[in-house]
């Protein structure tokens, strides 16, 4: 018996009773938080409920192909009710951004996610940390509610895990979320066509976006940080647009001394976005993230951090030596 078998229960509940349905997740929405987002929806079209998904911020282009992502619209100037909404792959409620002033009222909350930093906001959660995205947390859902698993839904819930997995080479990439994405192969999931669709088809304009970023890459502490700044101009002079920077710090952590890669980002109202990366198992970046009020998990986290340029920088790579030498590194 599932350690989540009565949270389960009381999901189905809630899906059985209601009609009216809103799927959100967070700011700057990745392949977890899309695939999800529309595998639910397909469950909960398939069961005759009204539907609607919104982000903050529009779908980027690598994740167009995904069956029906026209369903994902962002949140219109006249807010509207819901009787249930649900919040996937989102840690902390204001990340849902601009959602939350688009809903007018709702009578149930549904928090699902597996990051470890969530603070279970909502009126029912299902967090589960162990596991690597919230696609294998809802086929784990609809699997142990007997629910009906479509192609197209498996495509979507694939599409989550190989993506918060980064293609099944980060840490959090075990045995079960491998036989999960075994049973979604048997579903009928085109693993070539998905990894082709996802990974080698970028924008010229992300190529020139990553010779800007190797331009003012910065390295420190004994060569164990990769430290650079993607700035507005940036995105103006190579014609790219923000969703494209996603895996381009790979870039940098992949580099053998580095142990910690960290991007900053001009980001809106003055606040400068941190995206940091691990891949020693003693650094946890998330308690970097936790620190300036974000999150995430041990080798992936981030944050928004309000400050100039030169502070926030600052105050991220001290933080950063903290650890290292907490860490002993």
């Amino acid at each position: 018996m599932s350690a989540f078998a009565e949270t389960y229960r009381a999901i189905d509940f809630t899906i059985r009773k209601f009609n009216k349905f809103l799927i959100g997740s967070h700011m700057r929405p990745d392949g977890d938080a899309i695939g999800s987002q529309l595998a639910l929806g397909f469950l909960l079209q398939s069961m005759g409920k009204q539907v609607t998904i919104w982000n903050q911020d529009r779908v980027p282009g690598k994740y167009l192909f995904l069956p029906h992502v026209d369903w994902v619209k962002q949140p219109p100037a006249q807010p509207e009710a819901f009787e249930v909404m649900f919040a996937l792959d989102n840690a902390a409620y204001p990340r849902l951004g601009k959602i939350n002033a688009a809903v007018a009222s709702r009578k149930y909350l549904v928090n699902i996610d597996h990051h470890a930093s969530n603070d279970g906001y909502g009126d029912l959660t299902l967090i589960d940390p162990d596991s690597p995205a919230t696609g294998q947390v809802l086929y784990e859902l609809f699997r142990a509610m007997q629910y009906p698993i479509t192609k197209d839904m498996a495509t979507c819930l694939y599409a989550a895990i190989s993506t918060d997995t980064g293609s099944f080479q980060y840490p959090n990439t075990t045995s079960r979320c491998m036989r999960v994405c075994a049973e979604l192969i048997d579903l009928g999931v085109d693993v070539a066509d998905v990894c082709r669709k996802i990974y080698e088809s970028f924008p010229i304009g992300r190529l020139l976006l990553l010779k800007k970023i190797l331009e003012n890459l910065k390295i420190s502490y004994g060569g164990k940080v990769g430290t650079y700044w993607i700035t507005k101009e940036m995105y103006t002079d190579t014609g790219a647009k923000p969703e494209d920077n996603e895996g381009l710090i790979d870039h940098i952590r992949s580099v053998d001394r580095i142990v910690v890669a960290a991007m900053f980002e001009e980001a809106e109202e003055g606040k400068i976005r941190l995206s940091i990366r691990s891949k020693h198992p003693l650094v946890d970046v998330n308690q970097i993230a936790m620190h300036f009020g974000g999150g995430g998990h041990a080798e992936a986290a981030g944050a928004r951090i309000p400050g100039t340029r030169e502070q926030v920088e600052q105050a991220v790579l001290k933080k950063i030596g903290d650890v290292l030498a907490e860490a002993g590194i």
